[in-house]
């Protein structure tokens, strides 16, 4: 029933695990781990990391005329990205709930890591922080109205799409009604992840 575009979709999915498993390895390369949820260095990469780090006067004083002409442009859609924050809140307690698809657990996809990199500065750890803060939440909403169009419209794109995600491979071929029929308002592959 199912297409060889799903089998392949598959396939990627398994990829990225390994990819996974590839970012776990770099943990001895670099020389840090993962304790009670804070990322610790080893005392000699510590020590090697802040001799990198570039002064914040440096930071501050070595930005060209473009850069802080575009501060302003950068750092003001906070407010949009705020709002949207709050709105995805309020539409996964109703609207997910309503469907009895499992929440995204915003934990997953906002994180702030770097606030552990000696060799960041304050001025770069805040730039990173609001960075990740924006990318990540984007990837939050993304995650949200995937898992919507999976409940409401689980199917294929006709043709090439640049993106795609976890969730296509439980979406009806273009052309098979059948198998659209099937997973309309289907939440079994909810719980297969």
């Amino acid at each position: 029933m199912h297409s060889k575009i799903s089998e392949i979709l598959k396939e990627i999915k398994s990829r990225k695990n390994d990819l996974l498993k590839e970012y776990e390895n770099l943990k001895e390369k670099y020389g840090f781990a993962f304790i009670k949820g804070k990322i610790m260095f080893n005392l000699d990469r510590k020590k090697e990391n802040r001799k990198l780090r570039k002064s914040i006067w440096d930071s501050l004083f070595g930005l060209r005329i473009r850069e802080v002409i575009s501060m302003p442009f950068i750092y003001s859609m906070i407010i949009p990205a705020l709002i949207l924050d709050i709105f995805l809140f309020i539409y996964q307690q109703t609207a997910i709930r309503l469907y009895w698809i499992p929440l995204v657990k915003r934990s997953d996809y906002i994180v702030y890591d770097r606030r552990f990199l000696d060799y960041l500065n304050f001025f770069q750890k805040f730039n990173c922080l609001y960075c990740s803060y924006v990318n990540w939440l984007f990837s939050y909403a993304v995650e949200i109205a995937w898992r919507t169009e999976k409940y409401w419209c689980p199917i294929k794109n006709s043709h090439r799409v640049k993106w795609w995600h976890d969730w296509q491979e439980y979406f009806a071929d273009y052309w098979d009604p059948i198998w659209f029929k099937e997973e309309f308002h289907n939440k079994k592959c909810f719980t297969k992840k």
